[in-house]
């Protein structure tokens, strides 16, 4: 009677031992929530290609129009390749939508294949397309007609479909070089015109006089345009060093205003040397504004004047005072000074116009989110544009792809929960606190034992309580992986409150339950609902979890 009693009591304690271990594994699922019915259909263009060539595949969703679709991505299509997956095509019909996504497949093995049923999420229903056959068939080649070539080397291809960061350097390096010769060329001029401004006057009108000489005007009849930069030539000189109005005033008031500085004794002239000047001007305003023409001989020789009356100003000049002369060197200094600073000034705000209307084409094309994530970082993008890792975890085994490995929680097993457990493994990335969390657990029990799913649902709440977890709200309903294996969903959202910076942390979570090959396997996954790469992620991870026979 007392074994028999303590028989009794051993099978109440491993009931009890059994739901609380179900309780405490708990794993994420996808989020999915029951909705309105739906129509999902699937067609191929053709059941026979040839080797590598196209077929389309053509999937085609009516639902309602506030239900959100998510189409199948990834290698869901295996055997057959995916060359490319085209945007989705929206046609609205009252209430309803409908939606159109296409496939570009391919196969490059001849032979029978099956294309597998696909899975559809419309609102919070999962829906699966019928299986398609397709034929591949093998391309004849007249090998004594084709010419041969040598196999080329394999060659390192990038995987990903667009690397951000290469686009926006292949961009800004060309406009930054592009920018910069601009400025190389624009400083070039600007130099040669201010060191054509820093020849001192007399030196100046030398040269002016010079390339009048050899401009050929005269012999092309340009009397007009010879007397115009020859009157400029000796108005400028007198205007830099005698009276700064030379260039404004006319003849005759330039003639006076030359009277008065030799009358004030400022100006050493000669009264000839004047009355030389007042004729040369003169006879340019005739031919500037009566289309008057002098002979050569008259032109060459009013040219004579003009070197003469350079040269016997300068020579009048009375010369500069020592504080004159460092007054105008201080002045030439700052001018140059000034000129750097602006050259400075123009070349950055150039530098900087370029970098800012790339960064606006790059917005207005990919988003301002987009564009700010990529140049300064977010861990969970990061981890979206990684190289993924597909590896099974614990025994009975979960195949997952994640961003990172996940690391293994030691659990220590109690004496009691070895007489029942054959194996009880965790592996964990991420926390509860953080953008991203991701949990496998897996659990083997010794005999043949039946886990009830639907209790899990019921240890939802008391799970992450346990963790300082509050506003938990549960939905669940039944899940079937691309595989096959059948378990329960759980999901729903949550608040968390980090106890350093007493920020609450609002979360959606996701709980996958399995009870496959004789054992109990849990994925759960928790993120940010503030984050706007989290839910991809999420879904990603999903969609991979597989179940397989332990070995």
């Amino acid at each position: 009677m007392k074994n028999y009693e303590l028989a009794i009591k051993n099978k109440q304690s491993l009931h009890r031992i059994n739901a609380l271990r179900i309780i405490i594994i708990l794993i994420l699922a996808t989020f999915a929530s029951h909705g309105a019915s739906a129509q999902v259909s699937a067609t191929i263009d053709s059941t026979s290609i040839r080797i590598g060539d196209e077929l389309r595949y053509k999937m085609k969703v009516e639902a309602d129009s506030t239900q959100i679709v998510v189409f199948p991505e990834g290698k869901t299509f295996t055997p057959l390749e995916v060359i490319e997956s085209y945007k989705i095509d929206t046609a609205k019909n009252g209430n309803k939508l409908g939606l159109t996504k296409e496939y570009a497949l391919t196969q490059f093995d001849s032979g029978h294949y099956t294309i597998p049923r696909q899975k559809v999420m419309v609102g919070d229903q999962i829906f699966f397309t019928d299986s398609l056959k397709v034929e591949v068939r093998d391309v004849l080649v007249d090998t004594t007609k084709q010419k041969m070539f040598e196999i080329k080397p394999m060659a390192d291809v990038d995987a990903s479909f667009f690397n951000w960061k290469k686009y926006i350097w292949w961009i800004l390096t060309p406009l930054l070089i592009i920018g910069l010769i601009a400025f190389l060329l624009f400083r070039r001029k600007k130099r040669k015109d201010a060191k054509k401004d820093e020849l001192p006057p007399y030196e100046k009108a030398m040269l002016a006089l010079k390339r009048i000489d050899e401009s050929h005007l005269l012999e092309d009849d340009s009397h007009k345009e010879y007397y115009s930069q020859l009157s400029d030539t000796a108005r400028k000189y007198i205007d830099e060093e005698v009276y700064d109005h030379a260039m404004e005033s006319t003849t005759d008031e330039l003639i006076a205003r030359l009277d008065e500085e030799i009358k004030s004794g400022a100006l050493q002239l000669d009264k000839a040397t004047i009355e030389e000047l007042k004729n040369v001007l003169k006879t340019a305003d005739m031919a500037k504004f009566a289309k008057s023409k002098p002979d050569i001989l008259t032109a060459r020789a009013d040219r004579n004047v003009i070197e003469k009356v350079i040269n016997e100003t300068k020579s009048a000049i009375p010369e500069p005072t020592e504080e004159e002369l460092l007054a105008d060197e201080e002045y030439r200094k700052t001018v140059a000074q000034r000129k750097r600073t602006k050259n400075i000034i123009l070349g950055s705000l150039g530098g900087f116009s370029i970098i800012v209307v790339t960064l606006l084409i790059f917005i207005a094309i990919k988003g301002y989110d987009l564009v700010k994530d990529t140049l300064l970082g977010h861990p969970t993008k990061e981890l979206a544009e990684t190289e993924w890792i597909s590896s099974a975890y614990g025994a009975p085994p979960v195949t997952i792809s994640t961003p990172k490995v996940l690391i293994r929680n030691v659990y220590q097993m109690s004496e009691e929960q070895k007489q029942i457990l054959k194996g009880n493994e965790t592996f964990v990335y991420g926390s509860l606190l953080g953008n991203f969390y991701v949990v496998v657990s897996t659990v083997q029990y010794k005999q043949q034992t039946k886990v009830e799913l639907d209790k899990v649902v019921d240890g939802v709440v008391t799970t992450f309580e346990s963790q300082g977890a509050k506003n938990i709200s549960v939905k669940d309903e039944e899940y079937e992986t691309l595989g096959g294996a059948k378990g329960v969903k759980v999901y729903g959202s949550l608040e968390v409150v980090n106890p350093v910076t007493k920020k609450k942390q609002k979360s959606n979570y996701l709980m996958l339950n399995f009870a496959e090959n004789g054992g109990f396997q849990q994925v759960t996954l928790v993120y940010d609902i503030e984050d706007r790469y989290a839910k991809d992620v999420a879904e990603r991870i999903i969609n991979s979890v597989e179940l397989r026979e332990a070995k």
